[in-house]
């Protein structure tokens, strides 16, 4: 209605401004012209008026489609009944996936058990909203697979005949006999002298960084045993 209005007032004003213009110009025109200039107002006019039939018939469409548009919270409503969840459900759901998206981005190990809390999203049909899917789906794996987890540190229960290269050595620890000084190093409130280890001690067996392994692997490469004489 606003808009029918704001035409209606501006034919007024065209046609208040030519009738000014009519007084003003009225003792040089002649009959005719001045019959001629009301028949190109009279014309102008009902163009306007054509127009302001033509915008409230598309005001009468704009409210009728208006009131054919579902309202939001219903169509919520109907996506939540989708997926057999209640609003409640759902609130519940971005709270976990909130929650376990803070410790994978504090790194709160174990990363298994992460993976596992992640596992058990991805398995709620909540998780195929729009809202979540995204997330729980692409962006929250994405960050457990870039999780580098540092190997935790073994513990060894020495036992007879056993020596540090021989522990070293072994394929659960680190397949590599020349790296036992790692072991004598983590070790040395108890070790003493590296030939010398007893039955029943602990010892604890680091992990080898990239360095240390690129390294005692190159000397076990470039060994070479004295010959037999």
């Amino acid at each position: 209605m606003k808009v029918t209005k704001y035409i209606l007032a501006l034919i007024s004003l065209v046609l208040l401004l030519s009738v000014v213009s009519f007084a003003q110009q009225e003792e040089e025109m002649t009959e005719e012209e001045w019959q001629a200039e009301m028949t190109r107002l009279q014309e102008n006019k009902t163009s306007l008026l054509n127009e302001i039939d033509a915008l409230k018939t598309d005001i009468d469409n704009l409210n009728s489609q208006k009131s054919g548009i579902q309202d939001y919270d219903e169509c919520i409503d109907e996506l939540y009944a989708i997926v057999g969840a209640t609003s409640q459900d759902v609130d519940n759901f971005r709270n976990a996936v909130n929650e376990l998206d803070g410790k994978i981005r504090r790194k709160e190990g174990p990363k298994k058990d992460r993976q596992a809390d992640l596992d058990a999203l991805k398995m709620n049909k909540i998780s195929a909203l729009p809202e979540f899917f995204d997330k729980v789906h692409v962006q929250m794996q994405k960050a457990l697979d870039a999780w580098v987890e540092k190997p935790a540190v073994i513990s060894y229960k020495v036992v007879r005949g056993d020596h540090l290269w021989g522990i070293a050595k072994k394929k659960e620890h680190y397949g590599n006999g020349f790296a036992w000084p790692i072991i004598y190093k983590a070790n040395r409130d108890q070790i003493k002298d590296p030939d010398l280890i007893y039955p029943d001690q602990v010892f604890k067996i680091p992990p080898l960084t990239e360095e240390e392994r690129a390294k005692y692997e190159k000397i076990r490469k470039n060994y070479k045993p004295a010959p037999v004489q």
